[in-house]
């Protein structure tokens, strides 16, 4: 059977809620994790999605910052919301679900984005997102025996030189700086995860999901980075059938910055 998921930072699922439902009418996935929702759980709009034929919904939000929300057609159980470097910030939920015969566990994680200035000495925000990737090594697609697992999410890093639009000029900007990508790339190695959007558009081909709001023509520029990410274990690996960035979203009314990303599996 097929399996759609899709991630997307929306920034202000309140605020975008159009095109959030105008999305989920074209596209139809059977899972959609969103980050940086900015809304408390009490305030999160659940009813447009009911409406829309999402009667699952997870959530781990607060106020005005961060949150995280996943919203299915298929049911799930067994939500955990992890909270990192324990400081309170909604940036992780988790829900396993049935596909077909398989369970499945996904994860949706909201990485910090760091600041400005890349020295953890002198940018407190900047150590916080070490220290927080330093904690994701610990997160192994194996954990669960007889449980596969999907890992989604804004990342904030885009590891590869081929996943910014210049890799020498971003050497030295948040996002992009040596060690934060080899940071992920540890993670991606000792928890055994597979990298899904780069097994099917594999390198050395450009793919951006970010383009900045500063950019006057976002789509001539195309100064874009990819920050935002599905990995999986490696049994879901050769049930993959297709990933695609929809980088027309970055065009419609009101747009994120980000764009969504799309998955699908056959299971």
């Amino acid at each position: 059977m097929p399996f759609t998921l899709a991630t997307w930072n929306i920034n202000s699922v309140r605020l975008r809620l159009p095109i959030v439902e105008a999305f989920l009418q074209a596209e139809s996935p059977d899972v959609l994790c969103l980050q940086e929702t900015k809304c408390p759980n009490e305030l999160f709009p659940e009813g447009a999605f009911r409406a829309l034929g999402y009667e699952h919904v997870a959530l781990h939000g607060q106020k005005g910052y961060h949150g995280v929300a996943t919203i299915s057609r298929l049911p799930f159980a067994d939500l955990v919301r992890q909270d990192f470097c324990a400081i309170g910030d909604a940036r992780h939920l988790s829900v396993r679900m049935a596909v077909g015969d398989r369970q499945i566990r996904v994860h949706n994680l909201y990485v910090p984005a760091g600041g400005d200035e890349p020295d953890p000495e002198i940018n407190p925000k900047f150590r916080h997102k070490l220290d927080f990737l330093e904690e994701m090594r610990l997160m192994r697609a194996d954990a669960e025996p007889g449980v596969s697992a999907i890992l989604v999410g804004d990342l904030n890093i885009a590891p590869f030189e081929e996943d910014v639009w210049s890799h020498k000029q971003l050497l030295k900007i948040v996002s992009h700086t040596p060690v934060e990508t080899d940071g992920m790339k540890r993670v991606i190695a000792e928890g055994n995860w597979t990298d899904l959007v780069r097994q099917h558009i594999p390198l050395p081909s450009k793919l951006y999901t970010w383009w900045s709001y500063r950019a006057k023509d976002w789509d001539a520029a195309d100064k874009g980075r990819r920050l935002d990410h599905i990995w999986s274990s490696a049994d879901l690996g050769p049930h993959l059938k297709e990933a695609r960035v929809l980088r027309e979203a970055r065009g419609w009314d009101r747009p994120s910055d980000h764009v969504p990303v799309v998955v699908t599996l056959d299971i």
